[in-house]
């Protein structure tokens, strides 16, 4: 029986943005070497990240920024109830 999956693994979204991050760079018309200097990330760093989708979070973090697409890191993660949060925030719990 095969077995089929919507869900995609941490490997596949990080290939996907390894993807998503050279077509931006290509638009850019930077080099590899170009965008890595520009983010202050190693050259041989940054070719990891293209071919592997590895990369620590402030390297990433520095690509996008040199890329405008630092705004998006922005609305990761954000709880479901942002008004409960705030509420808990100010009553000191």
């Amino acid at each position: 029986m095969l077995s089929f999956s919507i869900v995609k693994t941490p490997y596949q979204i990080r290939q996907e943005l390894a993807q998503k991050i050279r077509v931006l760079r290509k638009q850019k018309k930077y080099s590899q070497l170009e965008l890595a200097q520009r983010a202050n990330v190693s050259l041989g760093s940054y070719k990891r990240f293209e071919k592997s989708g590895q990369i620590s979070l402030e390297a990433l973090l520095r690509i996008a920024f040199i890329l405008d697409r630092l705004d998006e890191f922005e609305n990761l993660f954000i709880p479901n109830n942002m008004a409960e949060i705030e509420k808990m925030f100010r009553n000191g719990k």
